[in-house]
């Protein structure tokens, strides 16, 4: 499913027009990334939790080349489904 098939299902499950649910998804979805940024935690209850954490940095090694190079240290972010969500694939 893409960002407009989506705005589909949610414009005709809530009843919405397709550019009220098309702004309702743009705001949910930048509200979750703002939370993001700041490092919080957005828990979406019976859908799932996206955390920030940091991967440390490593070594690796170029495939091409097969020298080592070291890889920095960033921050992903970490998606954990619900109970519910989890549930309703089995």
């Amino acid at each position: 499913m893409n960002k407009s098939e989506l705005v589909n299902a949610i414009a005709a499950g809530a009843g919405l027009s397709k550019a009220d649910a098309k702004k309702a998804l743009d705001v949910t979805l930048s509200a979750i990334a703002d939370a993001l940024k700041k490092e919080e935690k957005v828990a979406l209850l019976g859908f799932g939790n996206f955390a920030v954490t940091e991967r440390p940095a490593r070594t690796g090694i170029n495939p091409a080349t097969k020298e080592k190079i070291e890889i920095a240290a960033k921050k992903v972010i970490k998606f954990k489904a619900g109970a519910e969500l989890a549930d309703a694939l089995n």
